[in-house]
């Protein structure tokens, strides 16, 4: 492994490292003033939101918000409060009365992995109140529904709650989809449903401080890509709105989603699905800070109920792939990452995501497996454009004496010396591209290395999985075990690398450079991902040997600098 490959994995390794800090995604936010806020309230007009009650004790400092914050907390409460079970394929919805909104979602297909607090299922709940809370704003009046009694019935396995001011009902559909429809009865124009996010998620993860790290609220404007706002971009009592008509908003941490969207069975608009955009504004407070953490927020969106009629559709539970993916509505891209490189890292992370899964369904072996027999498909894959990468480094070291005499020549004359270099290069059948060119195939695992890195951000697919001594691939490993042996493959690479390479300082003190930091960046990444990187090292050690071996015969760098040819002739004089 030359010099330049080694600057260039170095450089690499500072993008993956520093990119997510330096870069963040670039977000939209419109301009809050106390009249915009003030108007989603009373729903009059659909420019602004206005921010749900902020998380405890933040100091609110717009008039508007604080008094939006005021009326709910003073609205009185009923003290009989009981819940309805909606049960769909993948999980129970729990809804409360009074509100008629979902209070939480039991999953049943996960457990919790939080200490001492493991559990064979897990529930999806705030910290503190529903998972939703409704409001109906009707020109200057708004009504808070979780101070309304509904009437409850089940048939057909829908569930409806009615009341004379909104009547609203849940049928569970595929996965953890629910359709929510509703009427207002005499509607007037303007009429919205005033939907307030969760403030936060109680965390079921083994790494509660990373859960909290995640936390976010999100949505879509379609065509656009989505967008991502994280509770510590939210300023404590401080309201942000985003303004325009969205397709779905939602808030989430690392796995899991609560998502309103807008309609996938049915779409009475008759405009292409992707196009709809059924929720005005989401309003944003941030809450209180625990040192670095974010642990709470607060949000609200607007659905305006036009001819009385409310149609949306919820999905809470896990970030799936698959199941996201099929929704067809840009879902699964809720997390945006990569700052600046999204666009550049997201199609990777894409297929990486859809080989992975296939991987899985075709060889029914265990994830830490898949990585596995990945990260050695990944070295066949490259094997070719390797050999002929490291063949051409090999040529143009057999250049070097001759490069060298020429700028030695004609070293006073710049353009006398360009020529004879290209007679050179010409000569053999290569161009002065050929060292970049030759670089390129070794640079080509990285981006797959990238994207792996950000796929193990949120993936759930990963989240729990045992392998061999790992307890779970998608956080570090407790024994460091698998970056060290990461960092001594990647430290053997490049030592078989520069076995008959003339000596280069540089390149011999990058050599145990690399492999150390390398090592030291990776201690406390994802288990998964070392595993992966440090198979594709171990998988790329035979080519190597057998291009050291070739180099070897071919007497290439064990000689002076004035080539192997001059050594020849010193050996017959």
């Amino acid at each position: 492994m030359d010099r330049r490959t080694l600057l260039a994995l170095a450089l690499m390794a500072v993008v993956i490292a520093v990119t997510p800090l330096l870069f963040p995604s670039s977000r939209r936010q419109a301009p809050v003033t106390a009249d915009s806020v003030a108007a989603i309230a009373r729903a009059d007009s659909l420019t602004s939101a206005t921010p749900a009650p902020p998380a405890p004790n933040p100091t609110v400092t717009t008039p508007a918000v604080a008094a939006a914050a005021a009326a709910v907390s003073a609205a009185p409460r009923l003290l009989t409060p009981e819940s309805t079970v909606v049960a769909g394929k993948e999980s129970r919805l729990i809804l409360g009365n009074p509100g008629a909104a979902p209070v939480a979602v039991r999953i049943d297909d996960f457990e919790s992995l939080r200490p001492g607090r493991r559990d064979s299922s897990l529930t999806l709940q705030p910290t503190r109140g529903p998972l939703l809370r409704f409001r109906l704003a009707r020109g200057a009046d708004t009504v808070a529904l979780d101070t309304v009694a509904f009437n409850v019935t089940t048939a057909n396995g829908t569930t409806t709650f009615s009341s004379p001011f909104v009547t609203l009902s849940y049928r569970p559909v595929d996965g953890y989809r629910t359709e929510i429809r509703g009427t207002v009865p005499n509607a007037q124009p303007g009429t919205s449903l005033l939907i307030d996010l969760p403030n936060d998620f109680r965390s079921s993860e083994a790494d509660t401080l990373d859960d909290q790290r995640h936390l976010a609220y999100g949505y879509r404007i379609a065509p656009r890509d989505p967008e991502s706002i994280g509770f510590s971009k939210l300023d404590p009592g401080v309201a942000r709105v985003e303004a325009g008509s969205f397709q779905w908003v939602n808030a989430r941490n690392k796995y899991w989603i609560v998502a309103l969207m807008q309609p996938i069975a049915d779409n009475p608009t008759g405009v292409p699905a992707k196009q709809v955009g059924v929720f005005r504004d989401l309003a944003m407070v941030g809450g209180q800070r625990v040192g670095r953490i974010a642990p709470t927020a607060s949000a609200t969106t607007a659905y305006p109920v036009n001819n009385g009629q409310i149609a949306f559709d919820l999905y809470a539970g896990p970030q799936k792939f698959a199941d996201l993916h099929a929704l067809a509505n840009d879902l699964e891209n809720a997390n945006p990452y990569a700052g600046f490189l999204h666009s550049v890292v997201q199609p990777f992370a894409t297929i990486v995501m859809k080989v992975l899964l296939w991987m899985k369904a075709t060889f029914r072996v265990n994830y830490g497996w898949v990585l596995v027999i990945f990260g050695v498909v990944i070295r066949l894959i490259l094997w070719p454009l390797n050999q002929k990468a490291m063949r051409s480094s090999m040529a143009m070291q057999r250049l070097q004496p001759e490069l060298q005499e020429v700028q030695k020549r004609y070293k006073s004359d710049p353009e006398k010396q360009r020529e004879a270099i290209m007679k050179i290069y010409a000569s053999h059948g290569m161009s002065p591209l050929s060292p970049m060119l030759g670089c390129l195939p070794m640079l080509l695992p990285m981006p797959v290395l990238f994207a792996l890195y950000h796929v193990f951000q949120n993936t759930v697919e990963f989240r729990g999985v045992s392998f061999l001594w790992l307890p779970d691939i998608s956080l570090k490993d407790p024994f460091y075990i698998i970056p060290l042996v990461m960092g001594a493959s990647m430290f053997l690479l490049s030592w078989i690398g520069m076995r008959g390479v003339p000596p280069n300082p540089q390149a011999k003190m990058m050599s145990y450079m690399m492999p150390v930091m390398f090592t030291v960046m990776f201690l406390n990444f994802a288990s998964g991902l070392n595993l992966y990187y440090a198979v594709q090292n171990i998988a790329a050690l035979p080519q190597q040997w057998i291009i050291s071996r070739e180099r070897a015969k071919a007497g290439i760098g064990t000689t002076s600098a004035s080539g192997p040819r001059s050594a020849n002739v010193k050996r017959r004089t």
